[in-house]
């Protein structure tokens, strides 16, 4: 790790730091409590996934369904109107949309080939994202004259990299410039999570065997061809089998840096507090690599 002791954290005049866990636990909720303070750069891998790698694609997507009525495809055809994407740090939904999810055409469903492509899409665009750290923390420092890097990951990342390889490439080049921070939930933020999901299920990434998997084990339990599925249904069904899926290789990425618990983190109220609960983590990690 790049802080050797909790001291070395609380000292250290260039804090840099890369939360990740499951979505919903706070690494957002952290990240922009740091940018608020004035002293902190905030790269959102999300936002640099929709903006720098996959913006044209989601404009794209918009534009191929504006063309689909008649009013705005005279406009389009025109140039009378700019259709585009507005994303934030707080609201990917432009990037969600397009991913989508497999399923019946006629429930808003795409096809799954056509849905692998835009996951494959996604992978690409998250690795080159999460490689342009270093990138982020030289021009925080160079334009942006702010001492202090967090990166925002997204709750895929553990579907991008190998987490048992020690040579991994995107986790190598992240330990070598910044603190990796897991936020870890119990299982009661899992149950949170699931029913938070069941409410609103939105689109993800997953890793390309594990959604195979799925694909092919929803459809044998249901009897059901691929234009037969509800895609709702079907990301319902994952979801919990994904959030399973991550746990232990988040768990492996953990053992690159240092562990949080999402309790830990409802009690931070400020920047102060968070520095004393990193500070707090990296002495138990090494503590318990000494022990």
């Amino acid at each position: 790790m790049i802080y050797a002791t909790g001291q070395d954290w609380l000292a250290s005049p260039r804090k840099r730091v890369l939360f990740f866990g499951m979505s919903g636990l706070g690494k957002t909720h952290l990240s922009n409590m740091l940018r608020a303070s004035g002293d902190w750069f905030h790269y959102s891998i999300d936002y640099r996934i929709g903006t720098r790698y996959m913006g044209e694609l989601i404009a794209d997507n918009f534009k191929r369904e504006a063309m689909k009525v008649p009013f705005l495809r005279e406009l389009l055809l025109s140039d009378s109107v700019y259709i585009g994407s507005n994303i934030t740090f707080d609201n990917l939904s432009p990037l969600s949309t397009y991913l989508g999810k497999p399923g019946s055409e006629t429930r808003g469903g795409l096809p799954f080939d056509e849905y692998l492509k835009r996951q494959r899409e996604h992978e690409k665009a998250e690795i080159a994202s999460l490689l342009d750290t270093p990138h982020f923390i030289t021009r925080a420092t160079e334009i942006y004259r702010l001492p202090h890097f967090v990166c925002d990951s997204g709750g895929s990342i553990c579907e991008v990299v190998d987490p048992e390889n020690p040579a991994d490439p995107v986790l190598s080049t992240l330990e070598k410039h910044l603190l990796m921070v897991w936020i870890k939930g119990t299982d009661a933020h899992t149950e949170e999570l699931v029913r938070r999901f069941d409410r609103a299920p939105k689109p993800m990434y997953y890793q390309a065997e594990f959604l195979d998997g799925a694909w092919r084990a929803y459809r044998i339990e249901k009897g059901l061809r691929e234009d037969q599925v509800d895609p709702d249904d079907f990301i319902r069904w994952t979801y919990a089998r994904a959030l399973a899926h991550r746990q232990p290789r988040y768990a492996a990425m953990a053992r690159r840096g240092v562990t949080i618990t999402a309790d830990e983190v409802g009690n931070v109220r400020n920047p102060a507090d968070l520095d004393r609960l990193i500070a707090k983590a990296i002495d138990r990690q090494k503590n318990t690599k000494e022990a």
